[in-house]
């Protein structure tokens, strides 16, 4: 578990590195990719020995007799988050940007509204618009810094068109843990307008020291005839290229929907993935994944007390994530100053705030999970590049 190890990946088929050039103007060459949420980081010994195994093997046939897979994911949302469910529940599909999209095709229809809360995870606006349907936006509020949601001013938002709640939760960008009150609060609302509830949970394993993600089905297990769970191995570990999420449906009804969806479309497993979860979600990869947020969190503070000594940037405090999420409206700059200065003179791509929706106007989103010294290069740059303010 050498988290400090520098794993070249440049001319490695990685759109982190490859692509940040076109992305954002940035080289490979000297640029800092802080942008694509994946990590620099090799996963678990178990992991790489189990597709070792695999290639060793050199038969890559269909993916078949599962229960071992299924029992890997029911073991670790038991473990470590103490959520009982069953592996008839689980459903693989390609990733969970593909489950939301499932989703969106299972229950709602053309035209009809999908509530997001934003700033939110830029990907959930691009699936929404191209399935026709329309992104409602209920724009996050701030407490203490943190992220909130407000209810009053989101029941007087509804038009009726509204049919879907795609959560995600711990959030991205703003890296809150949400609160068994505070999902509890959404699941009345959504009870009370007749929403379903999508909960994209991604990010669940990745929680900063003294905090703790909670299921949205374990908060409002009453809710399960209007509940859909999304869970992955791929974040937690770095498996984003292995593109195999699980979509987790406690109430028959709904499996049944979902099924005749999937059915419909004639998805498969992609048996690569179902190997690399099935190691993930070991004793072994519990130990790394301790490891890996002990490391995270050391970046974290790093990151944040540059931030907090460059006048006009504020770091919002991180619960969950290795994503954090910068303002910078007090610099007084406007985006286009903020960003010149951000690629090319300190030479580092970023996911720009406007693509996670309203509130994301002055923000940047910056990806610590890469090795310690690139984080204190980045904040050097940074001080560097705003070196005017200060």
């Amino acid at each position: 578990m050498n988290f400090d190890e520098i794993i070249e990946r440049r001319g490695t088929h990685s759109a982190k590195w490859d692509n940040m050039e076109t992305y954002s103007g940035v080289s490979p060459d000297g640029g800092i990719p802080m942008w694509v949420a994946d990590m620099d980081f090799r996963p678990p010994q178990k992991v790489l020995d189990a597709m070792r195994a695999y290639v060793d093997h050199g038969v890559f046939g269909y993916f078949g007799g599962d229960q071992d897979y299924l029992e890997s994911i029911r073991w670790w949302a038991e473990t470590r988050h103490g959520w009982q469910i069953q592996p008839e529940w689980i459903f693989s599909t390609h990733g969970l940007v593909n489950g939301a999209a499932l989703c969106l095709h299972s229950w709602t229809q053309p035209g009809d509204g999908i509530i997001l809360f934003t700033p939110v995870y830029h990907a959930f606006h691009r699936v929404i618009a191209a399935a026709g349907r329309e992104v409602v936006q209920f724009q996050l509020t701030e407490s203490d810094g943190r992220y909130a949601m407000d209810f009053d001013a989101y029941e007087k938002q509804l038009t009726g068109r509204e049919k879907m709640v795609l959560l995600c939760s711990p959030h991205n960008p703003g890296g809150r843990c949400w609160t068994a009150e505070e999902l509890r609060q959404l699941g009345a609302f959504c009870e009370k307008h007749d929403l379903m509830i999508v909960s994209d949970e991604i990010h669940c394993d990745l929680v900063m020291p003294g905090h703790k993600h909670l299921p949205f089905a374990v908060a409002a297990p009453e809710l399960a005839h209007r509940t859909v769970m999304m869970t992955a191995a791929t974040k937690t570990f770095n498996l984003a290229g292995g593109h195999t999420g699980n979509v987790i449906i406690a109430d028959p009804k709904l499996r049944a929907t979902f099924e005749a969806t999937m059915a419909g479309l004639g998805l498969s497993p992609n048996a690569f993935g179902k190997h690399l979860t099935t190691a993930a979600y070991s004793p072994e990869g519990a130990d790394w994944v301790d490891a890996l947020c002990a490391y995270l969190d050391g970046n974290r503070r790093i990151f944040d007390e540059g931030i907090a000594e460059i006048p006009g940037l504020r770091s919002m405090p991180l619960e969950a994530t290795y994503l954090a999420w910068v303002d910078f409206s007090g610099t007084g700059m406007d985006r286009d100053e903020i960003m010149r200065r951000v690629a090319e003179e300190a030479k580092i791509a970023v996911n720009q705030g406007p693509a996670f929706g309203q509130g994301g106007d002055m923000f940047n989103r910056f990806n610590f999970a890469t090795p310690r010294v690139h984080v204190v290069e980045a904040v050097k740059r940074l001080k560097t590049a705003f070196a005017d303010l200060q």
